[in-house]
């Protein structure tokens, strides 16, 4: 499983942006208002299994604790270093006795207790420094810390740390703890199948907070379903979930929907036919990553819209009565 979120811009409406609020940066206050939306992934399936909207002004990390409440005991939980704390590693390990694989910052202090054959470690994560030097309520956790070598690749020559409940060396050796790790990317292409190739609009049309929790729990309830198809394809065609497309299914299901038939008889083969033409969409193996997560054009040359271009006066006269020819 992994957990993580994306926001999303609504619609410009006063009650939306009285209840979700805007983001600010340095340049200003963000055009639309934007809702946030924090998920359980299973990464193997992309199926978003329990998810979470709120504010945009709610993080991450304090909209999770709800979220890992659903977690069981044969669950992997993989986060980024964000998310890290020591209130949610108990809650994880100690809590739902789920297993933990997160990245964290480098400069985190971890006093080593015993060193393993494979390089990594094990050490305890605290609520404070206090409680380190008292060694109280301390949770055993086992510390890899690696470089990657090859030029070639993004984060080559830096440090990366991962935490994980896996303890045993022998079982679950540092390299492919570490390989492992990587399966949270999953969700990053998760969250682009829904903002990017599911949803037609940029912006929510809703223009109430109810009509937006509405409106983004419809859209999550319709990638959970284009995913069960395509697990079932995937099953049809024996090949992982991941190999089946996301777009080509989208493509065959719009296609193919309206010709759904009333009657059950007639919608069980109709199913059957669509499964097995959302089994031939199949992905060739895919590539390394290479790119960095930049983008190339950050800033406009437009002017910001701002509060008093929302109330613009309308036009009194033809536009012909208004031309006025300088000598």
């Amino acid at each position: 499983m992994g957990i993580d979120g994306f926001v999303v811009d609504l619609a410009d409406s006063a009650a939306n942006d009285r209840v979700f609020g805007r983001p600010k940066s340095g340049r200003g206050t963000s055009t639309y208002p934007q809702a946030r939306v924090l998920s359980l992934c299973e990464l193997g399936t992309h199926v978003r299994w329990r998810s979470a909207v709120k504010p945009c002004r709610r993080a991450e990390a304090t909209i999770a604790p709800g979220l890992l409440r659903h977690l069981r005991p044969d669950m992997l939980l993989l986060w980024d270093r964000n998310f890290f704390s020591y209130a949610l590693v108990r809650q994880v390990v100690v809590g739902h006795n789920a297993q933990l694989l997160a990245r964290v910052k480098t400069g985190l202090i971890f006093r080593p207790i015993r060193t393993l054959s494979d390089g990594s470690y094990l050490a305890k994560v605290y609520e404070s420094g206090r409680h380190r030097d008292r060694d109280r309520d301390g949770v055993l956790v086992r510390i890899i810390e690696y470089t990657l070598t090859d030029p070639g690749r993004t984060g080559h020559g830096e440090k990366h740390r991962l935490v994980t409940t896996l303890l045993d060396e022998k079982l679950d050796p540092a390299v492919d703890v570490v390989i492992l790790y990587h399966e949270r990317w999953e969700e990053e292409v998760t969250i682009d199948e829904l903002k990017t190739h599911q949803r037609d609009r940029p912006v929510l049309r809703s223009q109430t907070p109810a009509g937006v929790v509405q409106e983004i729990y419809g859209l999550l309830t319709a990638h959970g379903l284009v995913r069960r198809v395509m697990g079932e394809a995937a099953t049809r065609a024996g090949v992982p979930p991941r190999r089946v497309s996301f777009t080509g299914t989208l493509k065959v299901l719009r296609c193919r929907l309206p010709e759904c038939p009333p009657d059950d008889p007639g919608r069980a083969r109709w199913y059957e036919r669509l499964v097995e033409e959302v089994a031939e969409e199949r992905l060739p193996d895919r590539r390394p990553r290479i790119n960095p997560r930049v983008i190339k054009k950050k800033m406009s040359n437009w002017n910001k819209k701002r509060p008093e271009h929302r109330a613009k006066a309308k036009p009194r006269a033809l536009f012909r009565e208004t031309i006025q020819i300088l000598e």
